[in-house]
């Protein structure tokens, strides 16, 4: 039995897609859609509530922590695999499922995340981002354990006895991997549509706060010639994707993004 965990909050502009794609999964395992929604209030509770096909589990108590609410959804549970797919992360073919899941049944792996694609409205210098580190694989595979909850696939016995940590905030899922030395397999026929247009202050917050969680997993602090550099040699990969892509708009805006988003992990690194 697979059990699909999604949590949301306000994300009524994707969700009824996202479950409508679910629902419509080609597998040949039972299946069981769990959700668990933070308190939303743009309607995408009350669309939760008229579909009775989800299994519906409230969250837990206090402030939302994702390891706290994630190994309680696992608990939750019935299936022996664990998807977790986000909300906002739309599959693009009705075998999702079964394709996402398969390399489980080789012993010798512990988890797989599969592709996700930029939405058609994603900034340019986003939908590039998301060709690096999703595609065909062939650049992220460098990155050492590169991984993405967003649509990944676990046993539950794995998660029982190692759960995600709930002292940490951000990049839960990386550290998951990395203290478990888990043998990952990703698997890009798997495709969901999922990308985010951040505003610059939530870029800030994020890289920030995925700075603070690297140093919590041991990762040494980023130096300052080394932000320096990456932020150089980022924006110098826009301007190339830009001008093969002719979208030339966002010439300007991609140094400005690029400053915001490692200075902020660099400062998160020192905290």
């Amino acid at each position: 039995m697979i059990s699909v965990l999604m949590r949301s909050h306000n994300d009524i502009k994707y969700i009824r897609q996202t479950v409508e794609m679910l629902l419509a999964q080609t597998v040949d395992d039972v299946v069981e859609i769990i959700s668990c929604d933070d308190r939303s209030t743009d309607g995408t509770a009350e669309y939760l509530a008229s579909v009775p096909e989800l299994r519906r589990i409230a969250p837990p108590e206090g402030k939302y922590v994702p390891g706290r609410t994630l190994n309680y959804m696992v608990n939750q549970a019935k299936g022996d695999i664990i998807v977790f797919n986000n909300s906002d992360a739309i599959p693009q073919n009705n075998d999702y499922l079964k394709t996402l899941t398969a390399p489980l049944k080789d012993k010798s792996v512990d988890c797989v995340f599969g592709n996700q694609i930029a939405r058609k409205d994603a900034f340019a210098v986003v939908r590039k981002d998301y060709e690096r580190a999703f595609g065909d694989g062939s650049v992220s595979r460098n990155w050492g354990s590169f991984f993405s909850l967003v649509s990944s696939a676990f046993r539950k016995t794995d998660l029982l006895v190692k759960p995600f940590d709930e002292n940490i905030r951000y990049s839960e899922d990386a550290e998951w991997v990395k203290r478990n030395s888990a043998k990952i397999v990703y698997v890009p026929e798997a495709v969901v549509e999922h990308s985010h247009n951040y505003t610059l202050a939530e870029v800030r917050k994020r890289f920030y706060n995925e700075g603070v969680a690297d140093r919590q997993m041991g990762k040494p602090a980023m130096s300052f010639c080394r932000c320096i550099k990456s932020i150089a040699a980022e924006t110098l990969r826009d301007w190339l994707y830009l001008a093969k892509h002719r979208t030339i708009k966002e010439f300007f805006y991609a140094p400005l993004y690029r400053y915001v988003q490692k200075s902020s992990y660099y400062r998160g690194t020192k905290a």
